[in-house]
C-alpha cells in the first residue's frame, strides 16, 4: 500500500482521497500539482475503480503518458504487478474526441473519417483561395497560415472572425470579408471530401453527444472518473465536453453553449454521477490568445454547486520572500480564488527591485548581474524574462560583448529576423558599397531580381561599370530607388539614430508588402533596434556589434543563459530569474491597458514570471525609455509594481556616476570606486555576491595628456572628457552618461 500521509502534504492527501463527486483543485505555482494527480490516479485504482473507467485529459500526450507511467510505478510495488493502469485512457481533448468519433462517426460522413494535419489544412485553404481568387494580385493579402490561425481562433473562442481580426490583427480588417468567404469555402471543402481538421474534432464530438443520446450514454458508461489537468487553459468547447461526459445534462450544456450560466439546470438534474476533478490555477491562465478562457475555472463552482474546493498552497520551488511578492501581486486582482503560497524554505533574500536610469543602462546592469550570477549557478539555471521578444534586443548585444552565450525562447534573435536583416542591409551598404551579402539581400527585395541577376549587377558595381549599372537601374526600378536612397544616405552621413530612422521609414512600406500578416509587430522590433542604434556615436561600431552575435551562439546544445518571453517560460523554473521593463506600455503591454480582462491577464503573466524563480528574483523598472531618435522619455513604473509594498524588496537606484545605491542612498557598490568597475560588482549589504572579472585589468593606463576615445569591457566605447588625478577619468558613454572609471580599466583608442 502507498503511504499517502508520508508522501503528500495534507492538502495533497485531501485531493488524492477525493474520489467521487465534482472536485476543483486550485494548484498554486510550484505546489506539486502533477504529483497530486499521480497519487490520485493510484488511489482510484487502489480503491477498486477499474482503470478502464478513468479518463485523464491533458494538453499534451507527453504529460498524460508521464502521469500514468508514474502512477504505474507507485502501484507496481503493491498488488498491481502490471501497474494497474494499463486500461486507463489518457491524452489530449483532441485524441479523446477522435477515439469516440472513430466508433461513432458523424452521420453525414459516408465513409471512415480522415483527419487533416496542418499542411493538409493549408493546402485545402490554398485550393479555396484559388477557386475564389481571394487576394489575387493584392500583396497585402494575408498568407494562408495566418488566415488558418485567425479562422481557428474565431472558432475556438466562439466569436466572429471580424472580432478576432479587430483585436489581434486590425491591419487586416480590410480583408475580413474575403477571409470569411475562404472560411465558408474551406468548411464546404471538408464536408464534400469527408475530411476533418483539428478543430472539427471537438465541435463535431459536441454535436454528436448532444444529438445522439446513445453515444453520450456510451461515453458516460465507459468513463466514470474524469480528471482534467491545466483546466485554466481550456477553451469553452473543451470545458463543455468535460462537463457533458462527466454527467452534466445536455440541456445545461446547451445553455452554456448559448452563452448563459444563470439559466443552466441545477446539478441535481444531472443524469449520472458527476465524478470530475478539474486541476489548475486561475492565476496561471495566460493563453487567451490561443482561445483559453479563465472563466471556465472561475465558474466551475457555479456550474457544479456541490463541488469540493481544495487549495494546494504549499510551494516546493521558491523561497518565501519570492512567494511574498507573488502573493502581493495577486491580492488586488479583480477576481480569482484566494490563495496564499507558503513554503518551508523560509530563509531567502528579498527580491531586488532595480531602477535603472534608462532602458539602455538597464541592459548594461542586467548583463553585469548575469555575469555575477553565472559564477554562482550554471548558466542554464539563470533566465531573463520579458513581455515581448524584441524587449531583449539591447541585452542580446551586451551579452555578445561580454562573451556570455545565451539561448532564446519564444522569439528569434534580433540578428536572425528577416526584417532586421533587410533593414541592416541598407545600413551596411551605406558603410561599404561592395558588401556582397548586404547587396544580395537588398537586391532580393526588388521585383524581377533573382540570384543570378543579382550577381551580374554586383559584378558591374564591383568593376565600376557605370553604363552597365545605369542599364540595370533602368530595367529594375526598385533597385534604382534602393541605390539612390543608399547613395543619398552616404552623401549626408547621418548619425546612427537618424540613419536608422530614415531606413525604417523607407523600408516600412516594403516590409508591409513582404510581411502583410504581422508587419505591425515587425515594425515594433525595428523601432527597438533604432532605439539601440541611437546610443552609438558610430554606425560601424553598431553594425559590428550586431554581427558579433554568431560565434557566441548557445542554441545548438551548448550551455547558456536563457532569454525567454514569459509565455514560453510557463511550466519551467530556474534558480535565478530577472524580469525586464516593468513599466507601463511594456509590462503591462499597451494593448492590455484597454480591456479589464486583458489587464488582469497581464497581472497573471507577471505572477507566472515571478514564480519561475527558486532563489533569486530581480525586477527591473527603468526610469526612462528612449525613442528611435535617442530622446529619453520618462516612464511610469508598472501598476503591478506600484501596488506592492516596498517592504517586500531590496530596492536599488542607478546613480548618474555609475553603479547602484540603496533606497536610503547607501552605496550599492561599496568597492566600486576602488575597483573602477562601474556596475553591480559588489554585493548589497547582506547579499553574498561574487565580484565579476575586472574589465580590462591588464590594459595600460590612459596618459592624462591624451583625452580621446576609449573602450570599457562593460560599457563599450566612450569619450574621455576629464582627467581626475591621480588615476581616474570621467568618461561619457553614449546612452549611459558620464561615469568615473579607473585608468587601468580603460583601453585607449586615441584622441
Amino acid at each position: 500500500m502507498i503511504n499517502y500521509e508520508k508522501e503528500l502534504n495534507p492538502a495533497q492527501q485531501e485531493a488524492a482521497a477525493a474520489l467521487d463527486g465534482p472536485v476543483l483543485v486550485i494548484a498554486g505555482a510550484g505546489s506539486g500539482k502533477t504529483r497530486t494527480i499521480v497519487y490520485r490516479l493510484a488511489r482510484l485504482v487502489e480503491s477498486g475503480i477499474p482503470a478502464s473507467s478513468i479518463l485523464l485529459l491533458t494538453f499534451t500526450r507527453k504529460a498524460a503518458t508521464e502521469m500514468l507511467d508514474r502512477a504505474r510505478l507507485l502501484l507496481a510495488g503493491g498488488n498491481f504487478p502490471d501497474g494497474g493502469l494499463s486500461a486507463a485512457q489518457g491524452g489530449t481533448f483532441h485524441s479523446y474526441a477522435y477515439s469516440v468519433l472513430r466508433v461513432f462517426p458523424p452521420e453525414e460522413y459516408s465513409s471512415r473519417l480522415t483527419v487533416m494535419d496542418i499542411p493538409d489544412s493549408l493546402a485545402a485553404l490554398q485550393h479555396c483561395r484559388a477557386e475564389l481568387k481571394a487576394g489575387q494580385g493584392d500583396r497585402s493579402f494575408p498568407k494562408n497560415q495566418t488566415i488558418h490561425g485567425l479562422l481557428s481562433k474565431s472558432r475556438n473562442k466562439e466569436i466572429s472572425l471580424e472580432a478576432v481580426v479587430s483585436r489581434d490583427a486590425s491591419h487586416l480588417l480590410p480583408h475580413t470579408e474575403a477571409m470569411e468567404g475562404m472560411g465558408r469555402a474551406y468548411a464546404a471543402y471538408k464536408r464534400e471530401k469527408n475530411l476533418l481538421d483539428y478543430d472539427d474534432l471537438l465541435f463535431i464530438l459536441e454535436e454528436t453527444l448532444l444529438g445522439r443520446p446513445e453515444v453520450l450514454a456510451w461515453c458516460r458508461s465507459r468513463h466514470s472518473h474524469i480528471m482534467v489537468d491545466e483546466y485554466q487553459d481550456t477553451n469553452p468547447v473543451q470545458a463543455r465536453l468535460a462537463a457533458l461526459v462527466a454527467g452534466l445534462s445536455p440541456d445545461a450544456v446547451k445553455v452554456l453553449r448559448a452563452g448563459g450560466m444563470a439559466g443552466a439546470p441545477p446539478l441535481a438534474e444531472r443524469e449520472t454521477p458527476c465524478n470530475i476533478m478539474a486541476v489548475g490555477d486561475d492565476a496561471q491562465s495566460i493563453y487567451a490568445f490561443r482561445g483559453a478562457d479563465v472563466r471556465n475555472i472561475l465558474r466551475f463552482p457555479d456550474l457544479f454547486p456541490t463541488a469540493r474546493l481544495i487549495r494546494l498552497e504549499e510551494n516546493y520551488r521558491s523561497v518565501q520572500p519570492i512567494l511574498d511578492v507573488a502573493n502581493a501581486l495577486l491580492q488586488p486582482a479583480a477576481e480569482g480564488f484566494a490563495k496564499r503560497l507558503h513554503t518551508r524554505r523560509t530563509a531567502g533574500l528579498k527580491p531586488n527591485l532595480v531602477h535603472p536610469l534608462s532602458d539602455r543602462s538597464e541592459a548594461v546592469l542586467v548583463a553585469a548581474r548575469l555575469a555575477e550570477l553565472a559564477r554562482i549557478y550554471p548558466p542554464g539555471e539563470i533566465a531573463v524574462l520579458f513581455r515581448a521578444s524584441f524587449h531583449s534586443y539591447a541585452l542580446e548585444i551586451h551579452l555578445t560583448k561580454w562573451g556570455l552565450p545565451f539561448r532564446k525562447q519564444g522569439g528569434i534573435r534580433y540578428a536572425e529576423a528577416a526584417h532586421i536583416k533587410d533593414a541592416v542591409s541598407f545600413v551596411r551598404l551605406v558603410l561599404n558599397p561592395l558588401d556582397f551579402t548586404a547587396f544580395a539581400r537588398m537586391a532580393g527585395l526588388c521585383k524581377g531580381i533573382g540570384a543570378k541577376t543579382c550577381l551580374k549587377i554586383y559584378r558591374l558595381l564591383q568593376a565600376g561599370d557605370q553604363a552597365g549599372l545605369d542599364e540595370a537601374r533602368a530595367r529594375y526600378p526598385d533597385l534604382s530607388d534602393n541605390l539612390a536612397f543608399i547613395e543619398d544616405l552616404r552623401r549626408n552621413a547621418p548619425s546612427p539614430a537618424v540613419l536608422f530612422s530614415q531606413v525604417i521609414d523607407y523600408y516600412a512600406p516594403r516590409m508591409q508588402l513582404i510581411h502583410p500578416d504581422d508587419y505591425p509587430r515587425r515594425l515594433q522590433s525595428l523601432e527597438q533596434l533604432a532605439r539601440i542604434a541611437a546610443a552609438y556615436a558610430d554606425t560601424d561600431l553598431f553594425v559590428a556589434d550586431l554581427s558579433l552575435d554568431e560565434p557566441l551562439r548557445a542554441d545548438e546544445g551548448q550551455d547558456g543563459l536563457i532569454l525567454s518571453t514569459v509565455h514560453s517560460a510557463k511550466g519551467l523554473e530556474w534558480s535565478a530569474v530577472l524580469i525586464l521593463d516593468l513599466v507601463e506600455e511594456r509590462f503591462p503591454s499597451r494593448h492590455a491597458m484597454v480591456r479589464p480582462e486583458d489587464y488582469e491577464e497581464e497581472r497573471r503573466l507577471l505572477y507566472v514570471a515571478c514564480t519561475r524563480a527558486r532563489e533569486v528574483l530581480d525586477l527591473y523598472v527603468p526610469s526612462s525609455l528612449h525613442d528611435r531618435s535617442g530622446n529619453a522619455l520618462s516612464s511610469v513604473p508598472s501598476p503591478f509594481i506600484r501596488e506592492m509594498p516596498s517592504s517586500l524588496f531590496a530596492e536599488w537606484q542607478e546613480i548618474p556616476g555609475g553603479g547602484l545605491a540603496a533606497s536610503n542612498r547607501r552605496a550599492y557598490l561599496q568597492g566600486a570606486a576602488a575597483s573602477g568597475a562601474a556596475g553591480p560588482a559588489s554585493p548589497p549589504e547582506g547579499q553574498n555576491r561574487p565580484q565579476p572579472e575586472a574589465a580590462g585589468a591588464d590594459a595600460p593606463a590612459v596618459p592624462p595628456e591624451r583625452l580621446g576615445f576609449c573602450r570599457h569591457k562593460v560599457f563599450g566605447r566612450g569619450k574621455i572628457v576629464q582627467f581626475l588625478p591621480p588615476d581616474r577619468y570621467r568618461v561619457n558613454f553614449p546612452g549611459l552618461g558620464l561615469k568615473i572609471i579607473l585608468a587601468p580599466f580603460l583601453v585607449l583608442e586615441g584622441p
